[in-house]
């Protein structure tokens, strides 16, 4: 039996104490190179289940204009994955970490010393393996407890996860308003850590509201899985979870994150509202949030992949 998920774990802990997990986003090298660090350990301290860190790339096809700007200032700071690996193996933080990455820079990490390496050469199949291997290492080495690949069709992604899982890391799946529940089982059995529900079919960015379809897909895919549901996309605050009849087990917050920092406001003040909202004394929106946790809207384990 597979040993339990890191990530599942830090979410279903959260919700033992009547709440849901924070999950924020921060490009990796973001504001500055030196001061990332200091941002990420800052996150964890206030208040973070999980993080998730960006990996900057020339061509993204799902990011909104705050994390592409921050991709953008993180290229021309010359942050890579490599860069982001080596920083990460050589600290330690108090929340688990998830890379967020386009195929491409996952791919190309390893390439070379894989492509140079015993049996390297013509054969890019092979060479594609063990430099997924190579990274998967690194990751590990990193403390990385888990990987999302936007671009990454579930067809394609069994050399990814195999990989990553003789590593001790989760390949998380993505569902959204387009995906049916069908199409949600042809995932069922690879699934672990947490499934990311994107709300909105478009780019990432901050939105007024949830769409009606948001809590639609949260509600399709609970009757699907048994590993915990993050929501993200156009989240910025904690009040747009008011009235959820079907919340998610972890919310994912980025946008709204960046541009706080970008005009200089720290990590510990942006997440001190996501801390507030859960206190006993929150909003009476909170507490009907919990209630609707507490009635089974949340992690059910009653689903698990075979």
């Amino acid at each position: 039996m597979a040993e339990e998920s890191v990530l599942s774990a830090a979410i279903l802990k959260a919700r033992g104490e009547g709440r849901c997990a924070r999950v924020p986003f921060i490009t990796g090298g973001f504001p500055t190179p030196h001061v990332f660090w200091d941002v990420l350990a800052e996150l964890c301290d206030s208040g973070a289940d999980i993080v998730e860190i960006g990996v900057p790339f020339s061509d993204p096809v799902a990011d909104g204009p705050a994390v592409a700007e921050a991709g953008r200032r993180a290229l021309e700071e010359g942050v890579t994955l490599s860069w982001i690996l080596e920083g990460l193996a050589a600290r330690s933080f108090s929340a688990p970490l998830v890379l967020m990455s386009y195929a491409n820079p996952l791919v190309q990490h390893g390439w070379a010393e894989a492509a140079a390496g015993p049996g390297g050469g013509p054969d890019a199949r092979g060479t594609m393996r063990r430099s997924l291997d190579i990274l998967a290492a690194d990751a590990g080495a990193g403390s990385v407890a888990g990987v999302i690949v936007p671009d990454l069709p579930l067809e394609e992604s069994a050399p990814f996860r195999e990989a990553l899982s003789a590593q001790g890391i989760d390949l998380i799946p993505l569902v959204g308003p387009n995906t049916t529940r069908e199409r949600m089982e042809e995932y069922l059995p690879h699934a672990r850590g947490y499934v990311y529900v994107v709300s909105v079919l478009g780019i990432t960015g901050v939105r007024a509201g949830l769409p009606p379809e948001a809590e639609e897909t949260l509600r399709r895919a609970r009757t699907v899985f048994g590993i915990p549901l993050a929501l993200g996309f156009g989240i910025k605050e904690p009040s747009q979870l008011a009235g959820m009849e079907s919340p998610p087990d972890a919310v994912i917050f980025g946008s709204a994150l960046l541009r706080h920092l970008a005009e200089g406001g720290s990590a510990r003040d942006f997440m001190a509202p996501w801390l507030r909202a859960w206190e006993p004394t929150g909003t009476s929106w909170h507490r009907g949030y919990l209630l609707a946790l507490q009635a089974g809207g949340g992690v059910h384990l009653g689903r698990t992949a075979p």
